[in-house]
């Protein structure tokens, strides 16, 4: 990966981006609904919370991926964990290390906001996907997410 690939936090004027990168990764996960308005809005409650952290990864002044952190207070834990959400690397960037910059830059990230624990969610059927979480260290617990609307 060259040095033409850089990370920092999101603001206000990248939600049509990140919208366009939720996109791409609804289209993946078939739990989703593609709804850009509410992805949008969705992005600005996000960045107007002080405990919520969106990494984008950019080249040449583009856009190609991102991941979101929200804070969580585990009771088993008794401290404050994060909750990862929405890491997507746009297509045609995988496989050049944007993905793992993206992650190990959050990771740093939460031991800086001294988080005990991350999780996330993983489409159970995207082998890809668990493959490259386990590499970071994640792991499959008995817990599942189930959902209620």
């Amino acid at each position: 990966m060259g040095d033409e690939f850089s990370i920092r936090l999101a603001n206000s004027d990248d939600l049509s981006s990140m919208a366009d990168l939720l996109k791409e990764l609804f289209t993946i996960e078939d739990d989703f609904v593609i709804d850009r308005q509410k992805q949008i809005q969705a992005l600005q409650l996000l960045l107007e919370q002080s405990n919520t952290t969106i990494l984008l990864a950019h080249y040449h002044n583009r856009i190609v991926g991102m991941v979101s952190m929200q804070q969580l207070i585990s009771t088993s834990m008794g401290e404050r964990v994060g909750l990862i959400e929405d890491m997507i690397v746009q297509s045609d960037f995988r496989g050049q290390g944007i993905g793992s910059l993206l992650l190990s830059s959050l990771i740093i990230h939460s031991k800086q906001l001294g988080y005990k624990r991350l999780s996330l969610g993983v489409d159970l059927r995207n082998t890809l996907a668990k493959a490259f979480y386990t590499r970071f260290g994640f792991y499959t617990s008995n817990m599942g997410l189930m959902y209620k609307i």
